[in-house]
C-alpha cells in the first residue's frame, strides 16, 4: 500500500476516535460539574479539562474565566483548536475526501453528514439542546461511522491501518481521562470512599460505557483500585488498555507479514507484555499516574514508529 494512503487512513481513524474521546470527556466533566461543591472546586474541575487537552494557557489568554458553558463551548466548537472536535470531524472528513476512489461510499456519505450538521451548531445551540443530548450525538455518529466501516470495508492493509489508528487514539485517550480523575481530580482523603467520590467514578465509568461492565465483573461498589484494573488489564473490556494492544499487536503482525524486524512491532510487543502480565497492586505500588503518564509516552512513541515503518514519515 502506498505511505501517503496508508498515512490518510490511519488518521481519518484517529480523528474519529479523538472526536468521540472528546466528547466522553467533557461528558465525564459535565457530570462532575453536576456535585454541589464549591465555586472554586468547580472552576478547578474545568481547568482540569484544559489541561487535559493540553490548551490551558490559549484558553485563558482568549476565552477569559472556564466556566462551564466557556469550555464546552471551546473544546466541542472552536475550529483554532487542534484536538476539539470540530476539527478532529474536519481533518477526518478531509482525509476521507483524500480517500474517496478507496474506502466505501457509505463511510464517506456517513462523515460527510456529521460535519453538515456539526457546522450548523453553536456554543448557545448546544446549552439550548442540551449538553448530554450534544455529546451522545457526538459518540453516536462516530461509533456509526466505525460500525459502517466495520461492516463495508474490505479486511485488507487498508483496514488494518484504520484498525491501527483507532486503537492507538483509544489506549491513548482511556489512559488520560483515568488520569484526570485518579491523579488530578482525586477528592481529599476525608471524601474517599464518599457519595461524591462513588459518583465521580461512576462518571467516568459510564463515560467509557464501563458502568455496568463493572458490576457485572465485580459486584460491588465502585471502588478505585478496581476501576483502574478494568480499564487497564481486563483484556474483555473494549477499552480498556490491555484490549487495545491486543488488537494493536494482532494488527502489526498482520500487515508485517511473517517478518519480526519492524521496530513498532518491539515498542508494541514491550507496551502489550507490562498490560498482559502485570498486576494491580504492583502498578498502585509504584504509582498508578507516573505508569499512565509513562504509558502516554510510549503510546506516542509508537504511533511516531508506525509512521517510519510505514509512511515513509520521518
Amino acid at each position: 500500500m502506498l505511505g501517503r494512503r496508508a498515512d490518510q487512513l490511519y488518521w481519518m481513524a484517529r480523528y474519529i476516535e479523538r472526536a468521540e474521546n472528546a466528547a466522553r470527556l467533557l461528558d465525564v466533566s459535565y457530570r462532575m460539574s453536576l456535585i454541589p461543591q464549591s465555586g472554586d472546586a468547580r472552576r478547578s474541575a474545568w481547568e482540569t479539562l484544559l489541561v487535559v487537552v493540553g490548551s490551558a494557557k490559549d484558553f485563558s489568554q482568549t476565552h477569559g474565566d472556564p466556566t462551564r458553558q466557556n469550555v464546552i463551548g471551546y473544546v466541542a466548537l472552536d475550529p483554532d483548536l487542534s484536538n476539539s472536535i470540530f476539527s478532529s470531524i474536519r481533518a477526518a472528513r478531509e482525509n476521507a475526501r483524500a480517500l474517496r476512489a478507496t474506502i466505501p461510499t457509505e463511510m464517506w456519505e456517513c462523515l460527510n453528514g456529521a460535519w453538515l450538521d456539526l457546522q450548523e451548531m453553536t456554543p448557545d445551540s448546544l446549552a439550548a439542546r442540551g449538553y448530554r443530548n450534544f455529546f451522545d450525538w457526538v459518540k453516536e455518529r462516530m461509533i456509526l461511522f466505525r460500525g459502517t466501516a466495520e461492516g463495508t470495508m474490505m479486511r485488507d492493509e487498508g483496514y488494518a491501518f484504520a484498525q491501527l489508528g483507532w486503537d492507538i487514539e483509544r489506549a491513548d485517550n482511556t489512559a488520560r481521562l483515568l488520569d484526570s480523575k485518579y491523579h488530578v481530580l482525586l477528592p481529599e482523603s476525608e471524601d474517599v470512599g464518599g457519595a461524591v467520590d462513588y459518583y465521580q467514578w461512576g462518571a467516568l465509568l459510564r463515560s467509557l460505557g464501563a458502568f455496568r461492565a463493572y458490576h457485572r465483573v465485580y459486584r460491588d461498589i465502585v471502588k478505585p483500585h478496581r476501576v483502574a484494573e478494568l480499564l487497564v488489564l481486563r483484556h474483555d473490556m473494549p477499552r480498556s488498555l490491555r484490549a487495545c494492544f491486543d488488537r494493536i499487536v494482532d494488527t502489526l503482525d498482520g500487515v508485517s507479514g511473517r517478518t519480526d524486524n519492524q521496530e513498532c512491532q518491539r515498542l508494541a510487543g514491550q507496551l502489550h507484555a507490562r498490560l498482559r502480565y502485570g498486576r494491580m497492586d504492583e502498578i498502585f505500588s509504584a504509582g498508578l499516574h507516573e505508569f499512565l503518564i509513562e504509558f502516554m509516552k510510549s503510546t506516542h512513541a509508537l504511533g511516531q514508529q508506525i509512521q517510519r515503518d510505514f509512511m515513509m514519515i520521518q
